[in-house]
């Protein structure tokens, strides 16, 4: 431990992966950071919200079992604190007088020296917090070895209060452990509602935020540091785990943050797919499966999720299954195995031709006299989806859908068939991205990707018109508007809530927007049957956007009143429905 004046601190950030209820697993893993920590000369470690029980708990921090194995793993690390190393300030549920908490506690001296409580409990998009916490009251600042150290939780420094309660109360140095989620663009939010907070209260501030996946969030670190002069001192990377130590020195001015490495941040596309791979790479390895199988179609939303799998755990751990039927294009055979041969992953290719013909000749007497439809196809989706599932059971593999959001929001997609598996990193993406982010892939293999150099989806796959290849000469766009057109539509409906009257402005037309609309509100059946997958964008479908299956509402319908119920009060409708 540093033997520092009060006039110099070194506080360490612990950047790291909890896994959610793995409580003896986030233990030793805050005891190797508080070790490194303690090798860099750190007097305190600052560890991300809820540490020790993993983020997003959900309904399980409300079991009393767990909160007492929390509880006791803290006590055993606050013991550990006495061998005159680092102090340590972590995240845990804290029950105290019926009341359950979002708490941090200070560990100091063999002690549990100080707890403080989540004040603002955010009940918004992927948060419910307000159903499983209570709010703690507005906190003071912790002394620590002659400073005063306030600790807001997250949340609490997206408004103003806490943060303003704590500089009248005498702290001196802001420091903020996060499990703030990733969407796209959300590292500039962060930054400016930081800057926002110094600003307001003239206090520096050190923000430490978790990072690794958990079901379809993303958490991206990205931690930094801010002096009181809104100049950013430390910036740590985003989408790894990382130990670093800050010194910090008082002067006539107050606190400041020595300047040190201020690491690059992914933005845009590229941040989506670190993101995605991330996501997929947790999911896989914290529910433990030995690898992944997918269904490569040689089209582009499959060859992009093949990339993504071989980037998150390594060519021998994803196996490509090619399950060609007579519509299946010559083009589609070479270009999937193109794709595999270039990402370097086993492929193998399983006609389905025997399981198609057998199932409609089963079927047959009972459709006598109804004409071929999209019953068969659907078919050949839901064969394929069964020997995928199959290929699961007997190997052990997981399999990944390949749908993106485009065809997940208007329901292309066929349950029990394409829609099988159990994680879809493409998810949150439309078909526009889904093009973008693999275009990008073959330009730069990202930081930590485990797959190849160079293409790895072949060009052929980008240039050729998209089709499900469920009937001769079959594409998308026989259905469904140009995809650019209908991902502008349904970033209108989906993320931003607009109304059909306001997109239309936007200069699309407006029977093909109420299309959409239709399309949009009655495939929620079967979203609710998908397959969780990254979550990219402020809204996607699960966590975020949480609409009723049934559901009779579309914007702008004109209300049909019975006009027997206006007979029997006496009254025209005229009287009471402005038409």
């Amino acid at each position: 431990m540093s033997t520092d004046s009060p006039d110099r601190l070194r506080i360490a950030v612990a950047q790291l992966k909890p896994t959610l209820g793995d409580i003896a697993g986030n233990l030793a893993k805050a005891r190797g950071a508080r070790a490194v920590a303690r090798g860099q000369g750190a007097d305190l470690v600052l560890f991300t919200e809820l540490f020790l029980s993993g983020y997003l708990p959900e309904d399980l921090v409300l079991k009393p079992s767990y909160q007492e194995a929390c509880r006791a793993a803290l006590e055993t690390l606050a013991r550990e604190t006495g061998d005159g190393g680092p102090a340590v300030l972590i995240g845990l549920p804290w029950a105290e007088a019926g009341r359950l908490h979002n708490a941090v506690a200070l560990l100091d001296a063999g002690a549990v020296a100080a707890v403080r409580f989540k004040v603002d409990l955010p009940n918004y998009g992927v948060f419910d917090e307000k159903r499983v916490f209570q709010p703690g009251p507005m906190p003071g600042p912790i002394p620590f070895r002659g400073v005063r150290l306030g600790v807001p939780i997250c949340e609490d420094i997206w408004g103003p209060d806490v943060v303003e309660c704590l500089a009248e109360t005498g702290a001196e140095l802001l420091l903020v452990p996060n499990g703030s989620p990733y969407h796209r663009d959300k590292a500039d939010v962060r930054l400016n509602i930081a800057v926002a907070r110094v600003a307001e209260s003239g206090l520096p501030l050190l923000y430490a935020n978790e990072v690794g996946g958990q079901d379809e969030v993303v958490f991206d670190g990205a931690s930094f540091a801010l002096n009181a002069d809104h100049g950013l001192a430390v910036q740590l990377p985003a989408f790894e785990e990382a130990v670093l130590t800050t010194t910090w020195r008082r002067g006539p001015a107050g606190w400041a943050c020595d300047r040190g490495a201020v690491a690059p941040v992914e933005e845009g596309d590229a941040a989506d797919y670190a993101a995605c791979i991330l996501g997929l790479r947790d999911y896989v390895e914290k529910n433990r499966f030995p690898g992944v199988v997918l269904g490569l179609s040689g089209g582009i939303d499959s060859a992009l999720v093949a990339a993504m799998a071989v980037d998150a755990l390594g060519p021998q751990r994803v196996h490509a299954v090619m399950l060609p039927y007579r519509y299946t294009a010559s083009e589609s055979l070479a270009d999937a195995r193109a794709c595999a041969a270039a990402l370097g992953c086993r492929y193998d290719v399983v006609p389905i031709g025997g399981p198609v013909e057998a199932l409609e000749a089963a079927l047959a007497p009972l459709f006598a006299g109804h004409p071929r439809d999209v019953t068969e196809e659907n078919m050949q989706s839901r064969i394929r989806g069964t020997m995928l599932m199959s290929i699961s059971n007997k190997l052990g593999a997981m399999v990944l859908t390949t749908g993106n959001k485009s065809e997940v929001s208007v329901g292309y997609c066929t349950l029990y068939g394409d829609m099988n598996g159990g994680f879809n990193p493409v998810k949150d993406l439309y078909k526009t991205e889904v093009y973008r982010l693999a275009a990008l892939r073959n330009r730069r293999k990202p930081a930590g990707a485990l797959g190849p150099d160079g293409v790895v989806v072949p060009e052929a796959i980008l240039m050729r018109a998209p089709s499900a290849e469920l009937r001769e000469d079959q594409t998308d766009q026989e259905t469904l508007p140009p995809y650019d057109v209908l991902d502008d539509i349904l970033r209108g409906l989906v993320e931003n809530e607009m109304r059909v009257t306001d997109i239309v402005a936007r200069g699309h037309d407006e029977a093909v927007v109420r299309q959409v609309e239709g399309l949009v509100a009655r495939a929620e059946y079967k979203r609710r049957q998908a397959a969780p997958g990254v979550k990219v964008t402020e809204k996607n479908f699960g966590r975020d956007r949480r609409y009723p299956i049934t559901n009779r509402f579309r914007d702008g319908a004109r209300f049909q009143p019975d006009p027997a119920l206006y007979r029997m009060s006496g009254r025209s409708m005229a009287e009471v429905v402005d038409f």
